[in-house]
């Protein structure tokens, strides 16, 4: 009898510690993936950044474009020349080591998953590296010629336009970020739809809330222009669209689904 509190302490200990091995394992993995990733990062940007100017060049292009004739870029802080250009090099390198870093997420959720839903998650991954750097080449070479050309064209005429380079960076970021996230909403759609959340049906229901939502998040992401705000809010409820299609070939409608469906006598 006097063994009994022992035994049994003995038990809950050890159940403990067997609980918490897999917890470190998967700490230790999600660390070392951490690591991998960050490594990776760190050598595309040793690899493009002797090129920094040039990549600058060429993200400038869409503006210079549209300067006058004796107009420049300017730098109104003594460290922008060399800050600027670091800067949007590390951001590239971020951006250009995605398909790796969703890689790695993939593969530590993966074992979690069933078969099936290994099959479907696999290609949303891949899909959603696609669509954010469509999104950014949208921005690019669609909305950046568009806005800078109005820009350039509305101004007094006794203004020269110099614009900061910082200053066009930070404009630039932001605008490729927000079209990259934009571009995702199909992705969002087709796991909302697949995970039973809604149906489609239900968020076709919705399209005019979501329309209106477009052009709210158009006008929060963008410069307060007309003309961007629409070029975001118009694509993101297109890809909303394109969301709900595919989102239809994955969703099985139940008899409840189907009864309430039915028009009501």
């Amino acid at each position: 009898m006097p063994n009994e509190p022992t035994e049994q302490a003995n038990e809950e200990k050890e159940g403990a510690l067997s609980a918490a091995q897999p917890m470190v394992t998967h700490l230790i993995e999600l660390r070392d993936r951490l690591l991998r990733t960050i490594v990776i990062v760190l050598l595309l940007f040793v690899a493009m950044f002797p090129f920094a100017n040039e990549i600058y060049g060429f993200v400038s292009e869409p503006l210079r474009v549209y300067l006058p004739e004796n107009s420049t870029m300017i730098a109104t802080q003594v460290a922008s020349p060399f800050l600027t250009p670091f800067k949007l090099t590390m951001v590239l390198s971020v951006f250009a080591a995605m398909p790796f870093i969703l890689y790695q997420t993939w593969a530590f959720i993966a074992p979690g998953l069933y078969k099936k839903e290994r099959f479907i998650v696999l290609p949303l991954f891949a899909s959603s590296v696609m669509l954010f750097y469509a999104g950014m080449a949208f921005a690019y070479f669609v909305v950046f010629p568009l806005i800078f050309g109005f820009f350039t064209s509305v101004g007094p005429e006794n203004v020269t336009v110099m614009t900061d380079i910082s200053s066009y960076l930070d404009f630039v970021l932001k605008l490729f970020f927000a079209f990259g996230v934009a571009f995702e909403i199909p992705i969002a759609t087709f796991i909302l739809i697949w995970t039973g959340m809604v149906t489609p049906s239900s968020l076709a229901g919705k399209r005019p809330y979501v329309l209106v939502g477009c052009f709210v998040l158009g006008m929060l992401l963008t410069p307060p222009d007309v003309i961007s705000q629409s070029l975001l809010a118009i694509p993101m409820w297109l890809l909303f669209e394109i969301g709900i299609l595919f989102g239809r070939l994955v969703h099985r409608s139940s008899p409840e689904d189907s009864s309430s469906e039915e028009p009501s006598s």
